[in-house]
């Protein structure tokens, strides 16, 4: 069952590549730039999971932290997003 698919998936894929256009690919990023873009992925996972737990989080003291957390998650994605790197 799972093989099926797995060999449609790659059957879209061929038809994906002979569908894009010759001389427009994406334009290749350097290695800060992927690495921000990772980075920021990270980010946004980190913070999404703090919001999640501060929804269920039912003790102050925990709430504290989670809103601490998200806070320095939200500095290090803007920081990010002004490109100033904060080790």
């Amino acid at each position: 069952m799972a093989r099926g698919w797995e060999s449609k998936a790659v059957e879209i894929q061929i038809e994906d590549s002979k569908t894009k256009t010759p001389g427009k690919s994406k334009p290749q990023l350097t290695a800060e730039q992927t690495e921000n873009r990772r980075r920021k992925q990270v980010l946004l996972l980190a913070r999404t999971r703090v919001q999640r737990d501060l929804e269920a989080s039912q003790h102050q003291r925990h709430t504290d932290q989670l809103n601490r957390a998200l806070a320095d998650l939200n500095a290090q994605l803007s920081a990010l997003e002004d490109g100033v790197h904060l080790g």
